[in-house]
C-alpha cells in the first residue's frame, strides 16, 4: 500500500514511517520540511497521488484558543485534497479523554478535528492515545523551579510512542474502522508520582509537591485520562522506558 503520512517527520510520524516501511509498504513523509503546507492546502494534490492510505499526524504550533483554528483549516483543506485524490482511508491522532476534559482548548481542538472527520467524505479511523512517555519531562518543566517540582494528582496511564506507533501503522493497514481505537500503557499513575520516578531517574534531587491546580493537567478530572473498555494496552513500562533512555544517553557520550 502507499500511505501518505503527514506529519511524517515529527515524533510520531517518523516512527510510524519505519514500521510501515519496515513492513513491505510504501510509506512517504511529508511536513513543512518536504514542502507540504496543510494550513494552505500546498503541496497536498502532490502529496496524495496515488496514496491509498492518508495519516495526519499534525499538531498546532500550540497548545491554546489557536488550535480550533488550526484543526479546522487543515482537516478542510485534507479531506478535500484526500476526497478529490480518491484517497480510501483517512487516519488520525487524537488523545484519550479528549471529550471529558472541556477546560483544556487543545483537547477541545482534537475533539473538533474528530469531528470533522466523521463527518467527511473519507472512510477514517481514529486512534486515541494517551499521554506519551517522552512528553513527561515536558509536563515537568511548567511547573518547576530549581528547587520544587508542583505537579497534580491527576491519574494517567501513559504510553511510549514507539508502542503508538504501532498502533497507528496496525490501523493504518487495516479496514477503516470508522470509529476510535484507544491506545494506552499498562500502568497507572498519580502524575505527581511519576515527576517522582522520573527525577529520581534521572538523578534529579528536586522535591516534588503535590498541587493539584498546577499545569495543565490539573483540569483532567477523575480518570478522564485513563483507556476505557476495550483499548489497546501496550507492553513498554514506563521504568523500562526509562532505562532504555538513560542507557541511549550514556552511548551518546
Amino acid at each position: 500500500m502507499k500511505i501518505a503520512v503527514i506529519g511524517g517527520t515529527g515524533l510520531i510520524g517518523s516512527r510510524v514511517v519505519g514500521v510501515l516501511n519496515a513492513r513491505g509498504h510504501r510509506a512517504v513523509p511529508h511536513s513543512t520540511a518536504t514542502g507540504l503546507d496543510l494550513r494552505s492546502g500546498e503541496g497536498l494534490p502532490e502529496a496524495l497521488t496515488g496514496a491509498d492510505v492518508v495519516v495526519n499526524l499534525t499538531k498546532p504550533a500550540t497548545f491554546d484558543e489557536a488550535s480550533p483554528v488550526f484543526f479546522q483549516q487543515t482537516m478542510d483543506h485534507l479531506l478535500t485534497a484526500a476526497e478529490q485524490a480518491g484517497v480510501g482511508h483517512a487516519v488520525i491522532l487524537s488523545i484519550v479523554g479528549a471529550d471529558l476534559v472541556p477546560g483544556l482548548a487543545h483537547y477541545r481542538a482534537k475533539v473538533l478535528q474528530e469531528d470533522l472527520l466523521k463527518a467527511g467524505p473519507v472512510p477514517y479511523s481514529i486512534v486515541r492515545a494517551t499521554q506519551f512517555f517522552e512528553f513527561i519531562d515536558t509536563v515537568l518543566s511548567w511547573t518547576s523551579d530549581e528547587h520544587t517540582v508542583r505537579l497534580p494528582a491527576t491519574l494517567m496511564q501513559p504510553v511510549a510512542a514507539d508502542d503508538v506507533a504501532q498502533a497507528v501503522a496496525d490501523v493504518s493497514v487495516g479496514v477503516p474502522l470508522r470509529g476510535t481505537r484507544d491506545i494506552a500503557g499498562p500502568e497507572v499513575f498519580t502524575l505527581d508520582e511519576l515527576g517522582r520516578i522520573t527525577l529520581a531517574a534521572r538523578g534529579d534531587h528536586r522535591a516534588v509537591v503535590t498541587d493539584d491546580g498546577a499545569g495543565l493537567y490539573a483540569a483532567a478530572p477523575g480518570r478522564a485520562l485513563l483507556a476505557g473498555d476495550g483499548a489497546v494496552i501496550a507492553g513498554t513500562t514506563y521504568r523500562e522506558w526509562l532505562a532504555s533512555t538513560a542507557g541511549r544517553e550514556i552511548r551518546r557520550r
